[in-house]
């Protein structure tokens, strides 16, 4: 299962805090299925992704809820935690870095705290999507309507600047390999972090 982080509606979209909803998107684009289906409250579609069933999600609960749609996908289908990869921003790592883990805290991300909690664990794999940290140039601050989370964004909620652009990229390249490579080569590989390199290009060498 592969649950894309971000707010619904018109305001958020395209702002650094839905960077989830666009690797959603991206996925959608790349291999022409819409995620489109309300059920989980959520948007959703069955991709096949390197041979394997994956559901993805885009939860329409508002970023601090995503876990109310998360949990009732996975006690649904009966998917362990270990086999929910979640993607979200991280205002901690540079615009266009990906760190990717097995689990841990969630770091002050609202989105992934729920997820802790209607799951009952924090061990889930997840990659992250750096966005910069706030009071860097070119960043305004909104609010989530639903529950007052500082939501950062570009300025005029505009596409990600560049480098942005190619982060989304290699989000989707780095799923991709993730969903494709065997449990444990998985394990292996979401316990470092491997900055600006894809995923990818170490995987080819551990299959």
């Amino acid at each position: 299962m592969l649950v894309c982080l971000g707010n619904p509606g018109d305001q958020y979209e395209n702002t650094r805090h839905n960077v989830g909803f666009m690797v959603a998107d991206q996925l959608g684009e790349r291999y022409r299925l819409p995620i489109q289906k309300l059920k989980f409250k959520a948007l959703t579609n069955i991709f096949s992704i390197s041979g394997e069933k994956v559901l993805v999600m885009k939860p329409q609960t508002y970023m601090n809820l995503s876990g109310e749609s998360v949990g009732e996908a996975a006690r649904f289908y009966k998917i362990p935690a270990d086999h929910v990869v979640v993607i979200s921003d991280d205002i901690s790592l540079p615009v266009g870095k990906l760190r990717i883990r097995t689990g841990g805290s969630a770091g002050g991300h609202n989105g992934l705290k729920n997820i802790i909690q209607h799951l009952g664990t924090d061990q889930f794999p997840r990659i992250k999507v750096g966005v910069g940290a706030p009071g860097q140039a070119g960043y305004d601050v909104v609010f989530d309507a639903a529950r007052q989370m500082p939501a950062i964004t570009a300025p005029q909620c505009r596409p990600f600047v560049p480098e942005g652009d190619e982060a989304v990229q290699d989000a989707v390249d780095a799923l991709q390999e993730v969903c494709g490579l065997e449990e444990q080569t998985i394990a292996y590989l979401l316990r470092y972090e491997y900055g600006d390199e894809l995923v990818r290009k170490l995987a080819a060498g551990l299959r």
